[in-house]
């Protein structure tokens, strides 16, 4: 997934500082930091935590869970190492290489079948040393940081995909507003309803699942198959992501006017520019307290034929393969730490994105504005409902690399979603 926040919302991986990513007890160039205070006797074993951070909150994120995991594991001495999102995986791919990551290292779910090999499976024993209790964790998170049927890393945090709406635009135009049961000939209903001669009813997206979503909803398939080879061809998959381009033939979208517009229907949206537009549940909070002033709602994807597939996605903590010895156990409690309730109350209170520990969830709403809570969790429930694992493969990086110029040219008509789709398949499908 693309994890980006739109360009007038408080951006989640603004640029942070550059990083070299180091092995367990090494030092680095990147921005890091030790505990406070804390002492540096020799007897301590030294962890070092890696993960994607930029600006202040962000930053203070990383150091305040970091310092949870300090004051839990007063034997461990723990240090962090941060990079924008972009900095951090270029460094990861160069360190994986060399086999030198830092022992507890960050992984999105998206990302996991490139890095995998690099990482170490997380057996029972290593569970019950990080003081890991599977059943406490939102249904299908597990699935996120797995591979094979192995377990590759803990979910800090779950997502889903959601249609967000403009409450003002559906009220100045007459048109209902999305319920929980919406169907895909609701979608287009309220759509059409919402175009006028000052907005459309949608904005197309750029982002994997800005784009995606809708597509698999409708078809009830993942691009990727349960063998993780990529699926790009599948006949339903590709019907879907037709409908979804003709959205913009039909008039009710704009097409996106430059592959330098990333995040072109998060912007929109969040402008007020149009009616809706497909995200992420991590900009919630920025959605609903947008800057553009007006009332925002967010639902489910709506339902096709095939009921209305959604994947859950997130992000978590694993532990690397170069990480062994009295360092890995270390690593382990250090881990177990990261996602213990202490760290997950405070991700959740903070609004920086929804826990996967079940328990804390309620405090990430509890955050909230009142004026927007209850519409939030009820667009959150709606959309975690039925959530399955995502289907992923080793080159999916580039498939999404290769979609974001293309998607332009299908948007404005110089080449099919089609032949977008069999020319993706073909340079990147076995």
């Amino acid at each position: 997934m693309t994890h980006r926040a739109p360009k007038t919302a408080m951006a989640l991986v603004a640029v942070g500082a550059m990083m070299t990513l180091a092995a367990c007890g090494g030092g680095s160039d990147a921005t890091s930091s030790g505990s406070s205070g804390a002492s540096t006797s020799t007897d301590k074993i030294a962890v070092t935590w890696d993960m994607w951070a930029g600006g202040e909150e962000s930053q203070k994120w990383v150091e305040e869970t970091a310092e949870i995991a300090r004051k839990q594991n007063p034997d461990i001495e723990i240090s962090t190492q941060t990079a924008s999102w972009g900095d951090y995986f270029t460094k990861l791919t160069a360190n994986a290489s060399s086999g030198n990551l830092a022992c507890v290292t960050s992984m999105n779910g998206q990302r996991l079948n490139t890095f995998y090999q690099a990482l170490s499976p997380l057996s029972d024993e290593d569970l019950a040393i990080a003081g890991i209790d599977k059943s406490a964790f939102t249904e299908g998170a597990l699935d996120i940081l797995s591979y094979d049927g192995k377990l590759y890393g803990l979910p800090y945090d779950v997502a889903a995909m959601m249609v967000y709406y403009n409450k003002d635009h559906l009220a100045e135009t007459n048109t209902p507003e999305p319920s929980k049961d919406w169907t895909f000939d609701d979608f287009v209903a309220t759509a059409k309803g919402a175009t006028n001669d000052k907005h459309k009813g949608f904005a197309v997206g750029m982002g994997e699942f800005q784009w995606m979503a809708l597509p698999i909803a409708k078809s009830g398939v993942q691009p990727v198959n349960d063998k993780n080879e990529l699926d790009l061809t599948n006949p339903a998959f590709v019907e879907a992501s037709e409908w979804y381009a003709n959205l913009v033939k039909e008039g009710v979208a704009d097409p996106v006017p430059s592959a330098s517009e990333a995040g072109w229907g998060e912007d929109q949206y969040n402008a007020g520019n149009v009616t809706m537009a497909v995200d992420g549940t991590w900009n919630a909070k920025g959605y609903f307290t947008n800057e553009a002033g007006f009332k925002a709602g967010a639902t489910r994807l709506p339902k096709g034929e095939n009921g209305s597939l959604g994947l859950i996605l997130g992000s978590g903590f694993s532990i690397a393969a170069n990480c062994e010895g009295p360092e890995r156990e270390a690593a382990l409690k250090v881990l177990g730490s990261l996602v213990s309730k202490d760290a997950q109350d405070y991700l959740a209170s903070s609004g920086r994105s929804y826990p996967a520990l079940k328990e804390s969830q309620p405090l990430y709403f509890e955050a909230l504005d009142e004026s927007v809570r209850s519409d939030v969790k009820d667009a959150f429930d709606a959309a975690f409902s039925g959530v399955v694992g995502q289907h992923s493969t080793g080159v999916w990086t580039q498939v999404n690399e290769y979609f974001t110029p293309n998607l332009v040219s299908v948007y404005t008509g110089q080449m099919t979603m089609t032949q977008m789709l069999e020319q993706a398949q073909s340079q990147f499908g076995k």
